[in-house]
């Protein structure tokens, strides 16, 4: 098995929306307002409307749930969900919550990568697993995704 490059995502994401302590832990919401995506074989851009469905737990650690929709450059729609987790020091944390900048090799943050479309051309894509690993911005999530091969 080996991992192959897709593509480099960079979701712009609005200010967080946080609901509160809930029996899950810190629930959060972070809608996804656009961003774009380019690789080998998949490129073009993040439509507006998605959210990432964060649970922060009482260690730091956050749950990632996201879905969104993708437009390829030729036109096709995607659907694109991930679930990971992302976890380090606390003052790392800390610094990441402040939205200051923070070197991703300080902290975890690892997603898998779902696709589902119709579309014919892109259609590999619901038979193929994807990882990635990210970086936080206070402003942006990028991710570096690779199909496992």
């Amino acid at each position: 098995m080996k991992l192959e490059s897709l593509a480099t995502f960079e979701v712009a994401l609005d200010p967080i929306l946080d609901l509160g302590d809930s029996h899950w832990g810190r629930r959060r919401v972070i809608n996804i307002v656009g961003g774009t995506f380019e690789g080998p074989r998949l490129s073009g851009v993040i439509l507006p409307g998605g959210a990432d469905w964060q649970v922060l737990h009482p260690d730091g650690m956050a749950s990632i749930d996201t879905r969104y929709t993708l437009r390829t450059h030729d036109g096709a729609h995607l659907y694109l969900s991930t679930n990971g987790v992302r976890h380090g020091p606390p003052e790392v944390l800390q610094r990441l919550a402040e939205g200051k900048p923070v070197d991703p090799a300080e902290y975890y943050f690892r997603l898998f990568c779902h696709f589902e479309t119709g579309d014919e051309r892109y259609r590999w894509l619901n038979r193929t697993l994807a990882v990635a690993s990210g970086a936080r911005t206070a402003e942006t999530v990028r991710y570096e995704a690779y199909t496992l091969v």
